[in-house]
């Protein structure tokens, strides 16, 4: 099915064995960040992609559904040398499905900021057998200094009507952690729970960052919700994508000292 020949074998950050071509011509990805990160890297060579696969805003190529219900006939038809998934974003039952298909997929497992820096290394040199791209050094110069000292306490919902937050021992925590933030929310079994809005909006809370992903928060929806603490509506691909949004993430997100420094009237939400 690949049209790479002589494919290598190699494993993906859960340890599992695939069969990764020596430099790969045609690549699905499952994954948004994934998708951005390839096509900047090397658009030709992306051939599929989910609906939610939203940057580059121009990107052409096959629609195969959904992270969560992908169809795997149509990713068969387009022949990849390899499927690119990650542990979070993908079923288990999916990748084990296309791997029975005998389609080589390589799933990327990411909780940190580190890891997204290593994951992303070994995806593009050892999975996909290419030169790791120059956005992905950037990204780490940019991310190299260490957090300024001012250290504020934030929570990020991304749902509503079940309120839903971030929580610990996710890449999202662990980039805030970088930006001197501390998640209200970085304790417990559940990486992602379902909380009272009331756990959110209270005292102790120096900002609720409402991201336009999953779940789009606006200025109509969101913002009103919160009597005690302060919002500020942020992108959810500078605050969850590991991609090339990276290179811009830490100047574009509020830090402790930036909205410490913003003077505003009791009430007023900061801006980012």
């Amino acid at each position: 099915m690949a049209t790479t020949s002589h494919p290598q074998a190699a494993r993906d950050d859960l340890g599992a064995p695939v069969a990764v071509p020596r430099e790969a011509q045609r690549v699905v990805s499952l994954v948004p960040s994934l998708t951005e990160a390839i096509a900047a890297t090397h658009r030709s060579a992306l051939v599929g992609a989910t609906d939610w696969c939203t940057h580059p805003a121009d990107l052409d190529v096959a629609r195969v559904r959904g992270t969560k219900n992908p169809d795997r006939a149509a990713i068969r038809a387009l022949g990849p040398d390899l499927v690119v998934a990650n542990q979070e974003e993908n079923r288990e039952l999916d990748v084990e499905r296309l791997r029975s298909d005998g389609i080589a997929v390589w799933v990327t497992r990411i909780e940190t900021l580190d890891d997204a820096f290593t994951s992303m290394r070994r995806l593009f040199t050892t999975a996909l057998g290419w030169p790791a791209p120059a956005w992905l050094d950037e990204a780490e110069q940019a991310w190299r200094a260490p957090a300024a000292g001012t250290t504020g306490r934030v929570a990020v919902p991304i749902w509503r009507d079940p309120w839903m937050v971030v929580g610990p021992r996710t890449f999202t925590t662990d980039l805030l952690r970088r930006l001197g933030w501390t998640n209200v929310f970085d304790d417990g079994a559940d990486r992602y729970p379902h909380v009272d809005l009331s756990m959110i909006d209270r005292p102790g809370t120096d900002l609720v960052l409402l991201p336009d992903e999953p779940y789009v928060f606006d200025p109509d929806d969101g913002p009103e919700a919160f009597d005690t603490a302060p919002t500020a509506l942020v992108s959810g691909r500078l605050l969850t994508w590991y991609g090339p949004s990276l290179v811009e993430a830490r100047e574009a997100l509020p830090t402790p000292a930036s909205v410490a420094a913003v003077p505003r009237p009791p009430g007023e939400a900061p801006s980012p």
